[in-house]
């Protein structure tokens, strides 16, 4: 015969195992959220990695300062000068390249520091209330845009230009000198006519009935003026 266990709304069924477990389980406390067994270390524990100090603390800092030692600079090997060493080799008479070359060995003049720095030798006088950057555009003020000033300028702007232009073309006009028909003619003459006889136009294109002409370069010749 199924039991009935108090829990399960009159289940007549068997309590399962995971049933049994859950009773087992422990239960939320009245007005208290659920706990997750668990619990937490002491007022002492410090959450994270634990580092240890190496610089001993406040006592330590209040004993002596710990300061940084200062970077030995590397001397730096300075370029030659070869204006000075190349004026004395002229001064004691060398001229060839070899000689040049052998004075070079026998004197190496290097370059002083302060001559090789043009920063050093010329700082830049920069003032102390500089501000580095781009300017800012002015502000347009409001008075101007309510009045609209600027299409009165640019009105006034258009006008001065078409009364310039004006003028301009009327100054053309008054030094340009109008041709006449005597001045025209006098730059482009007529071509002369050229003088013909009048002959009837039924008998312009009638060719000769007798040719007493050989040939017709004898023909040429007769009527040739210059033969």
């Amino acid at each position: 015969m199924a039991h009935s266990y108090p829990g399960t709304w009159g289940s007549t069924a068997a309590a399962p195992h995971g049933l049994r477990a859950a009773r087992r389980a422990p239960k939320a406390e009245l007005g208290k959220p659920l706990r997750n067994c668990y619990t937490l270390p002491g007022l002492d524990f410090s959450y994270g990695l634990y580092i240890e100090r190496t610089d001993g603390g406040v006592p330590e800092a209040i004993g002596h300062w710990n300061t940084v030692k200062p970077r030995m600079s590397l001397t730096q090997n300075m370029p030659r000068d070869f204006i000075t060493m190349n004026r004395g080799a002229l001064k004691a008479g060398y001229t060839t390249a070899r000689e040049f070359n052998l004075y070079y060995k026998a004197k190496d003049i290097r370059c002083k520091d302060d001559e090789y720095s043009r920063f050093r030798r010329s700082p830049p006088h920069v003032p102390p209330d500089r501000t580095y950057g781009i300017p800012a555009r002015p502000s347009t003020p409001l008075f101007d845009l309510l009045q609209h000033k600027y299409k009165e300028l640019w009105m006034e702007q258009q006008r001065a230009r078409t009364a310039a232009l004006r003028l301009e073309k009327t100054k053309t006009r008054k030094d340009k000198v109008r041709d006449t028909r005597t001045s025209l003619l006098r730059k482009n003459p007529v071509p002369p006519k050229e003088e013909s006889f009048w002959h009837l136009p039924h008998l312009e294109k009638v060719g000769p009935h007798l040719s007493t002409f050989p040939d017709s370069d004898a023909r040429k010749k007769a009527f040739s003026s210059s033969h």
